[in-house]
């Protein structure tokens, strides 16, 4: 079991941008990493995935040329570069880890581990 805690959450203004980071305690083995979010009265929904090598990212459409995710193998980490914050981009957001082809399946809420989350909240 990988430990995962996530960090960067805040309030913003539409328009702003937030970086948010998961640092990752435990073996990762080849696995991917990914972001997901919960917004207000919502399930839990895909944002971003990234596989181990780093060569592979997905996006969530509503997300796509305004998100951008990394990693650091050597630091055990990955990020969420969120740019141009809309209000409906408030959520929980949450780090998680697992193949990377069953994080960006389709309708997929499930890996290996999850952090706790962190919230962001974007007002207009």
């Amino acid at each position: 079991q990988v430990h995962l805690t996530e960090s960067g959450g805040g309030l913003v203004q539409a328009g702003d941008s937030l970086r948010l980071s998961c640092a990752a305690f435990g073996s990762l083995g080849f696995k991917g990493m990914g972001w997901f979010r919960q917004p207000p009265g919502k399930d839990r929904e895909f944002v971003a995935a990234i596989s181990y090598t780093g060569g592979n990212r997905f996006y969530s459409r509503g997300v796509k040329g305004r998100f951008v995710i990394t990693r650091d193998n050597a630091e055990n980490t990955v990020s969420l570069q969120m740019n141009d914050l809309k209000p409906e981009d408030t959520a929980v957001y949450f780090c998680a880890v697992a193949d990377y082809e069953r994080l960006i399946a389709p309708n997929n809420d499930d890996a290996d581990s999850w952090g706790k989350g962190t919230l962001v909240t974007v007002s207009s």
